[in-house]
């Protein structure tokens, strides 16, 4: 079993516009919505690709019953905790040229009786897992040191712990010595305080990230693929494809293809052999942070690994 942190539950909207002008009044040709949030994505796509999994995360009034549906029929065990307020909106405009805007809600503000039931029903929920995934932005009423905190206080023998979050949440997570971390170009620039564009600069990230006793140090470079750092080698996997429809949500679903990868006893090159197909086949269709089984098998073939000098 694989435990997901998705605690920041979302609405995700896709907008299909024919092009998106600042200060005009445009049209959507098509308005679609699903039950969102990073650590969703990564559920489910540990779920499509075989594995089980479960989430814990918020739900509310209006949409319990289309969250707990989606994620039933795909798989997987979802254990929410109800707030009155509203969940967060992230909306994704998608112009016909391909070019995605997204807008993120903040979300409600979380009281502090409901951020201790999400932590008490993780750390029951860790009880028999293989590895655990803490993964996107914390709620509004969280401090930035929860999932350090969390880190801290797991054995990670034991319960691996694999972190994808940003900003302030980030920089504690790589203190506190999680055993995988995920910052894609723009957050391991934060980290590392200079532009990281390129497979080289993403090579000096994770090996910097590893001499501070992150034990699976990874970068996601968007088409450029990804690079990780196993302490003994260093890899590159890429994948290319004709056509991207949507590529928002495809950082989870590489996450997810990692995290299952590494639970079946894969090394690190073909754990990420297996992300980026996971990436790949969800910029292939219009649903955010999604991929379909038989899409990931025929990329996996198509995927591009090799282990880098120095």
């Amino acid at each position: 079993m694989i435990t997901v942190a998705g605690f920041n539950t979302a609405i995700d909207r896709l907008v299909s516009i024919d092009t998106l002008v600042p200060g005009e009044v445009r049209r959507a040709g098509q308005v679609q919505a699903y039950p969102g949030g990073k650590g969703l994505h990564v559920a489910q796509t540990i779920a499509a690709l075989g594995e089980p999994v479960q989430l814990v995360g918020l739900t509310d009034a209006i949409h319990r019953n289309l969250i707990a549906r989606r994620l039933s029929e795909r798989g997987v065990l979802f254990h929410g905790v109800e707030i009155a307020d509203e969940l967060r909106s992230c909306i994704a405009v998608r112009e016909r040229s391909g070019r995605v805007t997204e807008m993120l809600d903040p979300g409600p503000l979380v009281a502090a009786p409901a951020r201790r039931h999400l932590l008490e029903l993780l750390g029951r929920c860790a009880d028999g897992s293989e590895a655990m995934v803490l993964s996107g932005s914390l709620p509004r009423g969280f401090a930035d040191d929860t999932y350090a905190q969390l880190v801290r206080g797991i054995d990670q023998s034991a319960l691996p712990c694999l972190v994808d979050a940003s900003g302030a949440a980030l920089r504690h997570a790589a203190e506190a010595g999680a055993f995988l971390l995920k910052p894609n170009r723009d957050e391991a620039a934060e980290l590392a305080g200079h532009p990281v564009e390129t497979v080289e600069d993403a090579v000096a990230v994770v090996r910097t990230l590893s001499a501070r006793g992150i034990a699976r140090p990874l970068v996601t470079l968007g088409a450029l693929g990804a690079v990780g750092f196993d302490g003994d080698a260093l890899w590159h996997a890429s994948i290319a494809i004709d056509d991207s429809v949507n590529a928002v949500g495809s950082g989870d679903c590489f996450l997810a293809g990692v995290a299952v990868g590494l639970k079946r006893g894969d090394g690190l090159g073909e754990a990420l052999r297996l992300g980026v197909a996971c990436g790949a086949a969800n910029a292939m269709q219009l649903e955010t942070g999604y991929v379909r089984r038989a899409d990931v098998d025929a990329l996996r073939g198509q995927a591009r690994l090799a282990r880098l000098d120095g």
